[in-house]
């Protein structure tokens, strides 16, 4: 029961800086013993997908912590977000299967898992066998985290809702904002 309290007041204090939650999540977990999963996503426009994706990345560990991905690092990826982060963490923060939701400010996974000192980082298998996966297969499993693929969710994704959304409203959705 101390474990749930002090791991939700340090997600709830968002002033605290990474390195200090790093810190407290390390002790927490040793003193524990329990597995820490980890994954990341833009969940904007929540679907089914997400959920699964969660619901099985729930199921293979203790706590599962779910990198959220800032507005400027979504900018940074080509796109733009509909939904607003403070929001879309909320979202995350809020479904069962989440112990704690995170910003994630960069796209280096590995350093957030060794941070957060996570044994998995879940991930969709659309990503599986890529040459650049491949590559993190080997980077992370030198570190001893594990990179589980899950299957991806046929027919939905953010993408194909945007696209639907502007084939109806035309591409302007500022009054959807």
């Amino acid at each position: 029961m101390q474990f749930i309290t002090n791991f939700t007041i340090i997600f709830i204090c968002q002033s605290l800086n990474v390195n200090y939650i790093s810190y407290l999540c390390k002790n927490i977990t040793k003193m524990e013993n329990m597995t820490i999963g980890y994954t990341t996503g833009v969940y904007d426009l929540f679907h089914i997908g997400h959920l699964n994706l969660l619901k099985n990345a729930k199921g293979m560990c203790d706590k599962l912590i779910v990198g959220v991905t800032v507005d400027e690092l979504v900018a940074y990826k080509g796109k733009q977000a509909m939904i607003p982060f403070e929001d879309r963490i909320e979202i995350v923060r809020s479904i069962k299967y989440v112990d704690a939701a995170v910003p994630q400010y960069d796209m280096d996974k590995l350093d957030a898992c060794k941070k957060l000192g996570a044994k998995f980082l879940f991930v969709g298998d659309d990503w599986y066998g890529t040459e650049k996966w491949q590559k993190y297969e080997e980077e992370f499993a030198r570190e001893g985290i594990k990179i589980v693929y899950f299957p991806y969710t046929k027919g939905v994704s953010s993408t194909q809702i945007t696209k639907a959304l502007n084939a109806v409203r035309g591409h302007n959705l500022e009054d959807v904002k």
